[in-house]
Protein backbone atom coordinates (compact mmCIF):
# COMPACT_ATOMS: atom_id res chain seq x y z
CA UNK A 1 0.00 0.00 0.00
CA UNK A 2 1.11 3.70 -1.06
CA UNK A 3 0.74 6.85 1.04
CA UNK A 4 1.20 9.91 -0.43
CA UNK A 5 2.54 13.08 2.23
CA UNK A 6 2.75 16.12 0.63
CA UNK A 7 4.15 18.75 2.94
CA UNK A 8 5.17 22.48 3.08
CA UNK A 9 8.41 21.99 2.16
CA UNK A 10 11.62 23.78 3.93
CA UNK A 11 9.40 24.31 6.76
CA UNK A 12 10.32 22.61 10.61
CA UNK A 13 6.72 22.65 10.90
CA UNK A 14 5.71 21.29 7.39
CA UNK A 15 8.78 18.53 8.05
CA UNK A 16 7.39 17.71 11.36
CA UNK A 17 3.80 17.73 10.37
CA UNK A 18 4.87 15.33 8.00
CA UNK A 19 6.86 12.91 10.40
CA UNK A 20 3.86 12.86 13.17
CA UNK A 21 1.35 12.36 10.79
CA UNK A 22 3.57 9.55 9.04
CA UNK A 23 3.59 8.04 12.44
CA UNK A 24 0.66 8.28 13.65
CA UNK A 25 -1.03 6.92 10.65
CA UNK A 26 1.14 3.90 9.90
CA UNK A 27 0.71 2.71 13.69
CA UNK A 28 -3.20 3.83 13.53
CA UNK A 29 -4.34 2.82 10.21
CA UNK A 30 -1.95 1.64 7.86
CA UNK A 31 0.44 -0.63 9.16
CA UNK A 32 3.42 -1.55 6.66
CA UNK A 33 2.60 0.60 3.97
CA UNK A 34 5.18 2.81 1.74
CA UNK A 35 5.15 6.08 2.59
CA UNK A 36 6.20 8.37 -0.01
CA UNK A 37 6.90 12.42 0.32
CA UNK A 38 6.45 15.49 -2.02
CA UNK A 39 7.26 18.87 -0.98
CA UNK A 40 5.12 21.86 -1.49
CA UNK A 41 5.89 25.02 -2.27
CA UNK A 42 3.83 28.66 -2.00
CA UNK A 43 3.71 29.20 -6.42
CA UNK A 44 1.75 31.85 -8.25
CA UNK A 45 0.65 29.37 -10.54
CA UNK A 46 -1.77 27.24 -9.54
CA UNK A 47 -0.42 24.82 -6.80
CA UNK A 48 -1.82 21.69 -7.54
CA UNK A 49 -2.78 18.84 -10.38
CA UNK A 50 -4.06 15.26 -9.97
CA UNK A 51 -0.71 13.58 -10.81
CA UNK A 52 0.57 14.92 -7.30
CA UNK A 53 -1.84 12.56 -5.52
CA UNK A 54 -1.00 8.71 -6.93
CA UNK A 55 -0.88 6.98 -3.24
CA UNK A 56 -3.58 4.66 -2.70
CA UNK A 57 -3.79 7.30 0.37
CA UNK A 58 -3.27 10.93 -0.21
CA UNK A 59 -2.53 12.91 2.79
CA UNK A 60 -1.53 16.99 2.42
CA UNK A 61 -0.57 18.57 5.81
CA UNK A 62 0.82 22.31 6.57
CA UNK A 63 -0.09 23.32 3.39
CA UNK A 64 -3.39 24.77 1.53
CA UNK A 65 -6.22 22.43 0.53
CA UNK A 66 -7.10 20.81 -2.54
CA UNK A 67 -10.18 19.72 -4.29
CA UNK A 68 -9.07 16.94 -5.39
CA UNK A 69 -11.49 13.69 -4.31
CA UNK A 70 -8.18 11.72 -4.36
CA UNK A 71 -7.42 13.25 -1.09
CA UNK A 72 -7.98 11.19 2.59
CA UNK A 73 -6.62 13.64 4.89
CA UNK A 74 -5.54 17.47 5.26
CA UNK A 75 -4.47 18.97 8.17
CA UNK A 76 -3.66 23.02 7.91
CA UNK A 77 -3.71 25.62 10.33
CA UNK A 78 -3.17 28.75 8.08
CA UNK A 79 -5.55 31.49 7.98
CA UNK A 80 -5.07 31.53 4.20
CA UNK A 81 -5.73 28.01 3.77
CA UNK A 82 -7.99 27.98 0.22
CA UNK A 83 -7.09 29.06 -2.92
CA UNK A 84 -10.68 30.35 -3.81
CA UNK A 85 -13.83 30.67 -2.44
CA UNK A 86 -15.32 27.45 -3.96
CA UNK A 87 -12.50 25.36 -2.30
CA UNK A 88 -13.99 26.41 1.20
CA UNK A 89 -16.98 25.48 -0.15
CA UNK A 90 -15.83 21.91 -1.22
CA UNK A 91 -14.27 21.86 2.00
CA UNK A 92 -17.49 22.21 3.91
CA UNK A 93 -19.12 19.61 2.11
CA UNK A 94 -16.67 17.02 2.46
CA UNK A 95 -15.26 17.11 5.96
CA UNK A 96 -17.40 15.04 7.86
CA UNK A 97 -17.25 12.32 5.22
CA UNK A 98 -13.04 12.47 5.23
CA UNK A 99 -10.94 13.10 7.60
CA UNK A 100 -10.01 16.61 6.76
CA UNK A 101 -8.94 19.02 9.66
CA UNK A 102 -8.39 22.88 10.05
CA UNK A 103 -8.07 25.09 12.85
CA UNK A 104 -6.41 28.68 11.89
CA UNK A 105 -6.43 28.90 15.84
CA UNK A 106 -2.97 26.28 16.42
CA UNK A 107 0.41 28.04 16.46
CA UNK A 108 1.77 25.39 14.24
CA UNK A 109 0.35 22.30 12.16
CA UNK A 110 2.39 19.85 14.42
CA UNK A 111 0.73 20.30 17.57
CA UNK A 112 -2.81 20.35 15.92
CA UNK A 113 -2.18 16.92 13.99
CA UNK A 114 -1.13 16.17 17.79
CA UNK A 115 -4.38 17.49 19.26
CA UNK A 116 -6.45 15.28 16.61
CA UNK A 117 -4.56 12.43 17.09
CA UNK A 118 -5.21 12.46 20.41
CA UNK A 119 -9.05 13.29 20.72
CA UNK A 120 -10.43 11.61 18.03
CA UNK A 121 -8.56 8.74 17.20
CA UNK A 122 -7.00 8.18 20.80
CA UNK A 123 -3.67 8.50 19.86
CA UNK A 124 -0.33 9.83 21.48
CA UNK A 125 3.72 9.21 20.44
CA UNK A 126 5.00 10.53 23.89
CA UNK A 127 8.58 10.13 22.19
CA UNK A 128 7.60 12.49 20.20
CA UNK A 129 6.42 15.57 22.56
CA UNK A 130 10.00 17.11 22.13
CA UNK A 131 9.32 17.39 17.81
CA UNK A 132 5.52 18.91 19.11
CA UNK A 133 6.96 21.50 21.42
CA UNK A 134 9.51 22.69 19.26
CA UNK A 135 6.78 23.11 16.30
CA UNK A 136 5.10 25.39 18.63
CA UNK A 137 8.02 27.30 19.69
CA UNK A 138 9.42 27.96 16.13
CA UNK A 139 6.12 28.09 14.29
CA UNK A 140 4.77 30.60 16.86
CA UNK A 141 8.26 32.22 17.24
CA UNK A 142 8.37 32.00 20.67
CA UNK A 143 12.10 32.56 21.66
CA UNK A 144 12.73 34.39 24.17
CA UNK A 145 14.76 37.02 22.33
CA UNK A 146 15.70 38.14 18.39
CA UNK A 147 19.00 37.01 19.79
CA UNK A 148 18.60 33.44 20.77
CA UNK A 149 16.35 32.91 17.41
CA UNK A 150 19.60 34.00 15.32
CA UNK A 151 22.23 32.24 17.84
CA UNK A 152 20.44 28.80 17.26
CA UNK A 153 21.72 27.15 19.78
CA UNK A 154 19.07 24.19 20.46
CA UNK A 155 19.39 21.04 18.23
CA UNK A 156 16.10 21.86 16.78
CA UNK A 157 17.19 25.41 16.03
CA UNK A 158 19.94 24.42 13.86
CA UNK A 159 18.15 21.75 12.43
CA UNK A 160 15.46 24.43 11.10
CA UNK A 161 18.14 26.26 9.51
CA UNK A 162 19.18 23.36 7.55
CA UNK A 163 15.26 22.49 6.87
CA UNK A 164 14.88 26.30 5.18
CA UNK A 165 17.74 26.42 3.35
CA UNK A 166 19.31 23.39 1.91
CA UNK A 167 18.61 23.06 -1.97
CA UNK A 168 16.31 20.56 -2.90
CA UNK A 169 14.30 17.68 -1.09
CA UNK A 170 16.30 15.13 -0.97
CA UNK A 171 17.53 16.36 2.70
CA UNK A 172 14.56 17.46 4.31
CA UNK A 173 12.46 13.91 3.55
CA UNK A 174 15.56 12.13 4.95
CA UNK A 175 15.04 14.30 8.07
CA UNK A 176 11.62 13.44 8.40
CA UNK A 177 12.05 10.22 8.40
CA UNK A 178 14.28 10.52 11.17
CA UNK A 179 12.26 12.79 13.24
CA UNK A 180 9.31 9.92 13.06
CA UNK A 181 11.74 7.94 15.86
CA UNK A 182 14.90 10.04 16.61
CA UNK A 183 14.94 12.37 18.50
CA UNK A 184 16.34 15.98 17.58
CA UNK A 185 19.59 16.46 19.05
CA UNK A 186 20.50 12.68 17.63
CA UNK A 187 19.45 13.54 13.72
CA UNK A 188 21.46 16.49 14.47
CA UNK A 189 24.44 15.15 15.23
CA UNK A 190 24.00 12.98 12.26
CA UNK A 191 27.20 12.87 9.45
CA UNK A 192 24.87 14.08 6.23
CA UNK A 193 22.60 16.44 8.16
CA UNK A 194 25.73 17.73 10.17
CA UNK A 195 27.57 17.97 6.82
CA UNK A 196 24.55 20.39 5.28
CA UNK A 197 24.25 22.56 8.23
CA UNK A 198 27.93 23.67 8.43
CA UNK A 199 28.22 26.12 5.33
CA UNK A 200 24.82 26.87 5.81
CA UNK A 201 25.78 27.92 9.26
CA UNK A 202 28.26 30.42 7.39
CA UNK A 203 26.22 31.26 5.02
CA UNK A 204 23.69 32.59 7.77
CA UNK A 205 26.39 34.68 9.47
CA UNK A 206 27.06 36.36 5.97
CA UNK A 207 23.48 37.12 5.69
CA UNK A 208 23.42 39.03 8.86
CA UNK A 209 26.20 41.33 7.17
CA UNK A 210 23.92 41.50 4.20
CA UNK A 211 20.23 42.59 6.13
CA UNK A 212 22.17 45.42 8.24
CA UNK A 213 23.81 46.68 5.27
CA UNK A 214 20.70 46.56 3.03
CA UNK A 215 18.07 47.12 5.12
CA UNK A 216 16.59 50.40 6.92
CA UNK A 217 13.88 51.16 9.85
CA UNK A 218 11.75 53.64 9.33
CA UNK A 219 8.14 54.63 11.22
CA UNK A 220 8.70 50.93 12.86
CA UNK A 221 9.17 48.68 9.24
CA UNK A 222 11.88 47.30 8.25
CA UNK A 223 12.30 46.75 4.50
CA UNK A 224 15.35 45.06 2.65
CA UNK A 225 15.73 43.73 -0.41
CA UNK A 226 18.11 40.92 -1.25
CA UNK A 227 17.33 39.89 -4.58
CA UNK A 228 20.28 40.13 -5.78
CA UNK A 229 22.07 37.89 -3.02
CA UNK A 230 21.88 33.99 -2.76
CA UNK A 231 19.54 34.38 0.04
CA UNK A 232 16.77 31.94 -0.21
CA UNK A 233 15.91 30.67 3.08
CA UNK A 234 17.57 32.97 5.65
CA UNK A 235 16.94 33.60 9.14
CA UNK A 236 13.43 35.47 9.44
CA UNK A 237 14.56 36.88 12.83
CA UNK A 238 17.54 38.25 11.74
CA UNK A 239 16.01 42.35 10.93
CA UNK A 240 14.63 42.50 14.34
CA UNK A 241 17.93 41.48 16.06
CA UNK A 242 19.63 44.35 14.05
CA UNK A 243 16.51 46.47 14.35
CA UNK A 244 15.03 45.95 17.54
CA UNK A 245 12.68 48.79 17.29
CA UNK A 246 10.99 47.24 14.40
CA UNK A 247 7.82 46.54 14.56
CA UNK A 248 7.30 44.86 10.87
CA UNK A 249 9.64 43.54 8.29
CA UNK A 250 8.82 43.44 4.24
CA UNK A 251 11.66 42.00 2.10
CA UNK A 252 12.43 40.72 -1.07
CA UNK A 253 14.17 37.81 -1.65
CA UNK A 254 14.67 35.22 -5.03
CA UNK A 255 15.14 31.91 -5.47
CA UNK A 256 15.23 29.13 -8.44
CA UNK A 257 11.49 29.12 -8.79
CA UNK A 258 9.71 32.35 -7.67
CA UNK A 259 10.34 35.58 -6.46
CA UNK A 260 9.10 36.33 -3.13
CA UNK A 261 7.68 39.27 -1.02
CA UNK A 262 7.75 38.03 3.08
CA UNK A 263 5.94 40.25 5.51
CA UNK A 264 6.27 39.45 9.03
CA UNK A 265 5.76 41.01 12.80
CA UNK A 266 8.42 41.85 15.36
CA UNK A 267 7.39 39.06 18.76
CA UNK A 268 9.39 41.08 20.86
CA UNK A 269 8.40 45.04 19.24
CA UNK A 270 8.46 47.69 21.45
CA UNK A 271 4.47 48.41 19.75
CA UNK A 272 2.17 45.81 19.45
CA UNK A 273 1.33 44.98 15.97
CA UNK A 274 -2.08 45.65 14.67
CA UNK A 275 -1.93 44.70 11.59
CA UNK A 276 -3.27 41.30 10.06
CA UNK A 277 -0.41 40.62 7.74
CA UNK A 278 -1.93 37.59 6.11
CA UNK A 279 -5.20 39.58 5.08
CA UNK A 280 -2.82 42.18 3.35
CA UNK A 281 -0.68 39.28 1.64
CA UNK A 282 -4.27 38.04 0.45
CA UNK A 283 -5.16 41.17 -1.70
CA UNK A 284 -1.63 40.26 -3.46
CA UNK A 285 -2.21 36.36 -3.91
CA UNK A 286 -0.48 35.26 -1.14
CA UNK A 287 -1.16 34.35 2.49
CA UNK A 288 -0.10 32.95 5.78
CA UNK A 289 -0.80 34.21 9.43
CA UNK A 290 -2.21 37.01 11.08
CA UNK A 291 1.77 37.40 12.31
CA UNK A 292 3.44 36.68 9.14
CA UNK A 293 3.02 36.49 5.43
CA UNK A 294 4.61 36.01 2.14
CA UNK A 295 3.51 36.58 -1.49
CA UNK A 296 4.97 34.81 -4.58
CA UNK A 297 5.62 35.95 -7.88
CA UNK A 298 7.35 34.32 -11.02
CA UNK A 299 10.94 34.51 -11.65
CA UNK A 300 10.31 37.11 -14.21
CA UNK A 301 8.17 39.10 -11.82
CA UNK A 302 10.98 41.10 -9.96
CA UNK A 303 10.35 44.36 -10.26
CA UNK A 304 6.54 43.96 -9.37
CA UNK A 305 7.44 42.14 -6.09
CA UNK A 306 9.51 45.29 -5.68
CA UNK A 307 6.76 47.28 -6.01
CA UNK A 308 4.18 45.25 -4.27
CA UNK A 309 7.12 45.28 -1.36
CA UNK A 310 6.69 49.26 -1.17
CA UNK A 311 3.30 49.25 -1.33
CA UNK A 312 2.82 47.40 1.96
CA UNK A 313 5.88 48.56 3.78
CA UNK A 314 4.02 52.19 3.20
CA UNK A 315 0.82 50.92 4.27
CA UNK A 316 2.34 49.49 7.55
CA UNK A 317 4.02 53.14 7.96
CA UNK A 318 0.71 54.37 7.90
CA UNK A 319 1.79 56.68 4.77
Amino acid sequence: MKVRVLYHDHCFDGAASAALFSRFSAEKFYNGADYHYTGMAHKASQLFDDGLFDGHENAIVDFKYSNSDRVTWWFDHHQSAFLCHEDQLDYESKKDARKFYFDPGYRSCTEFIAHIARSVYGYEAADLSDLVHWAGIIDGALYKSATEAVAMAEPAMKLTLVIEAVKGSEMVQRIIRMMQRQPLETIMADAEVQAAFQPLYERHLRSIDVIGHTGHCAAGVVYFDVADYDMEGYNKFVPYSLFPQATYTVSVSLSSFRTKVSVGSNPWAPEEPTHNLATICERYGGGGHPRVGAISFERGQLEEARRVAREIAAELRGE
